[in-house]
């Protein structure tokens, strides 16, 4: 897809990847439809990317509402719509409420979006939905089951959707990395719970911390030029591989890191 002059929505695009995606794809030439919880974190991006020509509309919005989202794309022909928001979720198997927050935020906001877009998209012929998702989405996290579970769920919904649209002209891009330097890990970095930080020291032993710009600049080539997965950190494909060769041998190398992360953050290690 030819970027410039698309219109480009992204959700939870106040900080962090949501931010960087809007800056790649405003430098890209697309107009920008921008959405976030936080309200002034929002104003801040627009600000930044409006006093550099990029041509933006910013609207509060909870990615988990199905009327903040149709609000949000109301107005403007979407061409482009970037599932960013994200929450990581309670440690270990969580409550109810903790299910639910998770779940409507990384899934249930991506089916929303698509069910307002894909019927647009189709009678138009072309449109792009972006799952910003995880590398927890191919492989697992340890220490989150919400978030490892929804960002399975993501996974499987960026594919259903590729698979039954891909001939009606809609591309389907999912993004999946391991550490980016971003405030939803920096708050699991910090957190003063010893299961939350497990969660973050896994993801940090296992490769590079990228910036948000790295990450997005990869994305919004994949948009161009078409492709499904964006795998920022490119070892995930070897463990995906490594995942499906051999199902209980990864299990078992998944289990062992968990004991040599936990012997790590013990105070007699």
């Amino acid at each position: 897809m030819d970027v410039d002059s698309t219109v480009v929505a992204i959700t939870g695009a106040g900080s962090g990847i949501g931010r960087a995606l809007a800056e790649s794809f405003a430098a890209a030439g697309a107009r920008l439809v921008l959405g976030d919880v936080d309200e002034p974190a929002l104003t801040e991006t627009a600000e930044r990317l409006t006093l550099s020509g990029a041509d933006v509309t910013a609207r509060q919005a909870d990615a988990s509402s199905a009327d903040d989202l149709a609000a949000m794309i109301a107005g403007r022909p979407v061409d482009v719509f970037v599932a960013n928001a994200g929450v990581m979720g309670a440690p270990g198997l969580g409550g109810e409420a903790d299910w639910d927050r998770v779940l409507e935020i990384n899934l249930r906001a991506h089916v929303r979006a698509a069910t307002l877009l894909v019927p647009q998209w189709q009678a138009r012929g072309r449109g792009h939905f972006v799952a910003v998702a995880s590398a927890a989405g191919l492989l697992t996290q340890i220490g989150a089951a919400g978030y490892a579970v929804s960002k399975h769920a993501a996974v499987g919904f960026a594919e259903w959707l590729a698979v039954t649209y891909g001939d009606d002209g809609i591309g389907v891009t999912c993004v999946c990395p391991m550490g980016v330097d971003t405030a939803l890990l920096n708050a699991i970095r910090d957190s003063t719970d010893a299961a939350v930080r497990l969660g973050a020291d896994a993801v940090v032993s296992a490769g590079t911390v990228l910036s948000p710009t790295e990450v997005a600049e990869q994305t919004v080539a994949a948009v161009r030029d078409g492709r499904f997965l964006v795998l920022p950190h490119p070892e995930v494909g070897d463990m995906l591989a490594g995942k499906v060769a051999d199902y209980d041998r990864w299990i078992a190398g998944m289990q062992r890191y968990q004991r040599s992360l936990r012997a790590q953050a013990s105070p007699s290690a």
